[in-house]
Order: C-alpha cells, then structure tokens, then sequence
C-alpha cells in the first residue's frame, strides 16, 4: 500500500483544495508551505567537523577495475564506497 497518491493537476487560483485542517490552498499558502519545508529539512549531511561548517569535498576519478574493487570492499563491510575510499586516504596519509 502507497502512502501517497498522484492526483490530477489542479487550478489554486479557481480549484477549491483543502488541507489537512480543512483550509483552502491557494498559490501564496502552496509557496509559503514550500519554503517552510525547505527550511526545516536543511542541506546536504551533516558535517564531519562536528560543527555546522561544509566539510570540503575531494573529487577524482578512478579505473573501472578500481571502482569496482571498492564497490567489493564496500559491500563485503557493509559500508558506503566513500568511506572505505575515506579510510583508505586516512590510512594513507597517517603512513
């Protein structure tokens, strides 16, 4: 069973719409709705300074065969290929 169901488009400017409290939805309460939503479910993960800072990315690419030898390693540990590829740079650098 679905939580949610695809609805047909509607007009709000001459559809009657209710919400869950019986009140009628028009663009303005849909746009402010929208924004709060935005704003309460934030961006992005959390970072791994522990602080609300943006962690810094680090982008490369890699051989087929790597990708797929991490993918291997990954999935053996039951873990994300960036944070066995995290680990490994960690371990690398710490030698």
């Amino acid at each position: 069973m679905t939580k949610h169901r695809v609805l047909p488009d509607v007009d709000l400017g001459t559809d009657d719409v209710p919400d869950s409290q019986g009140r009628r939805i028009t663009e303005e309460y849909a746009q402010e709705a929208t924004a709060q939503a935005i704003a309460s479910v934030g961006r992005g993960r959390p970072s791994l300074t522990g602080t609300k800072a943006t962690s810094p990315q680090v982008t490369f690419r890699v051989t087929p065969e790597l990708r797929a030898q991490a993918a291997a390693e990954a999935e053996r540990q039951g873990r994300r290929i960036l944070d066995v590829a995290r680990e490994a740079l960690e371990r690398y650098l710490a030698s």
